[in-house]
């Protein structure tokens, strides 16, 4: 131990005292953040304010630590300034998703467990995590997919996730022959859908006739369940189509489908000539 001067001593205990303090907090922070969550406090708020903590708590071991052998305060900081600046200048995609990912926690374009997709990007499926470099995110078919934060600032993100309600539209095609009915099975329509438990009748509801298409009388159908659930809207879409069925066929009308009719003149017909 002669060897070894009570310099290194100090600096091996102070180094270890640091490491097992900052693990120890880390823990604490951790368990706090779970216990957080449990509660049912946002997932995103809770973890932001963890990640804020331990931040700030690297930050003052490392100032403490410095002064602890002797480097003042200013001369810390004035290292960290041109560290930063060499950091920035090597690591320059590092910082745009280290910082990227706070501006997502503060802007809050979406959450943890939302779901969400880009047209600009072939990215769609659910939030997962929001780390300090990249985001995960769940796909529909159950794959992780890794989007650098940086992305997020230059792309147009849709939140479908948060939507109030979820729209049913579609058309309905009826013959031409049962042009007569129209009139009747569009307004028993839409008092269908105005009785409708599970349609919101707050927002827009419009059943009208709208097309005379090549095969078919079109009728327009464009309504809003109160559920976002995508299990529920499914079937709230098939009982409002299911009743859609039996309106029609209780007015003595049918579905269209595409037809062409053909007209063959006979030439038996035909007057003879000489």
């Amino acid at each position: 131990m002669r060897f070894i001067s009570s310099g290194v001593i100090d600096f091996i205990c102070t180094s270890l005292i640091a490491l097992i303090l900052t693990i120890k907090l880390f823990l604490i922070i951790n368990q706090f953040e779970k216990a957080q969550v449990n509660k049912g406090r946002d997932v995103t708020s809770t973890r932001i304010l963890a990640r804020v903590i331990k931040i700030t708590i690297i930050v003052a071991i490392v100032l403490l630590y410095g002064e602890h052998f002797g480097m003042s305060l200013s001369g810390l900081l004035t290292f960290g300034g041109i560290g930063g600046i060499a950091v920035g200048m090597a690591g320059k995609d590092v910082l745009s998703n280290f910082f990227s990912g706070i501006m997502l926690y503060f802007d809050r374009p979406f959450s943890i467990g939302d779901w969400i997709r880009s047209p600009d990007r072939n990215i769609e499926g659910t939030v997962a995590e929001i780390g300090w470099r990249i985001t995960r995110i769940n796909t529909f078919d159950h794959r992780p997919l890794y989007v650098p934060n940086s992305v997020f600032s230059s792309i147009s993100v849709e939140n479908p996730g948060r939507m109030t309600n979820r729209r049913i539209k579609t058309v309905i095609g009826l013959r031409y022959e049962d042009a007569d009915k129209i009139g009747l099975i569009v307004d028993a329509i839409r008092n269908m859908l105005q009785a409708h438990r599970d349609i919101d009748q707050k927002q827009t509801l419009l059943v009208y006739f709208n097309e005379f298409a090549d095969s078919s009388l079109n009728i327009m159908v464009y309504c809003f369940t109160k559920t976002t659930v995508w299990q529920e809207w499914l079937a709230v879409q098939q009982d409002v189509y299911l009743k859609i069925i039996a309106i029609v066929q209780e007015n003595g009308a049918d579905f269209a489908f595409p037809s062409q009719t053909l007209y063959i003149d006979d030439p038996e017909a035909a007057p003879a000539t000489k």
